[in-house]
């Protein structure tokens, strides 16, 4: 009798360590000493993104007061590296330039221009300085405008969705990001989400708690481009016992039944 109290002691033990609780897969979870429905400020602490090879960049050049000069401006020999340009409205757009294995963009008339490392802030004043150098005079009025084509990053580990994703926007959370990409099994640890990111010196890895909502102060709450979000599995996906109270207690109580039925027998035959 005391063997089979003892059994089915683990056996509830072994329930309840398996389960998955809510609070670990529940996303933005208000901390005890906040108000609920209280405002919370998103502080966009996060350092510029500084360009790096195989980036897609979009690059717009307009002129609103003047649109000949945009116009007059002959870009037919775009070189490679331009996947798509066009002419609308007085603007020229020029989409689809990618740092190639040196950091390079080659822009029409321009030529070959070293972007590797630079933010797109200082990519167009860069273009915006040599135009008004060496093809527009001081005084006119254009406008550029460089940014990257849409958000590259990578989902591995326990994850609806593993593999390369892009979003088309300039800002993206990594709550989005991992929706966007599938979201993240019952059985996915969101309390220890890891993004590693590329700097000019390295790779360095980074840990987030996507349960907390206080995660929307960290600097890497938004996603740059060639992140790698890596997803753990929970210690339940290892035991194998389920995911949910009803599928551990099916798992266990066929466990104990075995177990239960193999003791009374042993028991009969010893007497």
């Amino acid at each position: 009798m005391r063997k089979l109290l003892a059994l089915f002691i683990l056996g509830v033990v072994l329930l309840v360590s398996s389960c998955v609780p809510t609070s670990k897969i529940t996303y933005l979870q208000e901390s005890k000493s906040a108000l609920n429905d209280s405002l919370i400020s998103i502080r966009k602490v996060q350092a510029p993104y500084r360009l790096q090879v195989n980036d897609i960049l979009s690059i717009q050049i307009k002129a609103p007061t003047d649109p000949d000069l945009v116009t007059g401006f002959d870009v037919s020999n775009s070189g490679p590296g331009t996947t798509q340009q066009s002419t609308r409205s007085g603007g020229l757009y020029f989409t689809g330039y990618s740092l190639d294995q040196h950091g390079d963009i080659r822009v029409p008339q321009l030529g070959k221009i070293k972007a590797l490392g630079m933010t797109t802030e200082e990519l167009r004043m860069l273009i915006e300085k040599r135009l008004l150098a060496e093809f527009f005079k001081k005084n006119a009025d254009i406008f550029v405008t460089v940014k990257l084509d849409g958000l590259r990053y990578t989902m591995v580990g326990e994850v609806n969705g593993p593999g390369q994703k892009n979003i088309y926007r300039d800002q993206v959370s990594i709550v989005e990001a991992i929706a966007d990409g599938g979201g993240v099994p019952i059985t996915g640890d969101l309390t220890a989400v890891k993004i590693v990111r590329q700097y000019p010196d390295g790779v360095r890895t980074h840990e987030l708690d996507l349960t907390s909502m206080d995660v929307v102060y960290s600097p890497y709450y938004y996603v740059q481009n060639n992140d790698m979000i890596v997803v753990n599995p929970l210690p339940q996906k290892a035991l194998g016992t389920g995911t949910t109270g009803l599928s551990s207690f099916t798992t266990i109580l066929s466990v104990f039944t075995a177990v239960v039925g193999t003791v009374l027998l042993i028991d009969r035959i010893s007497n």
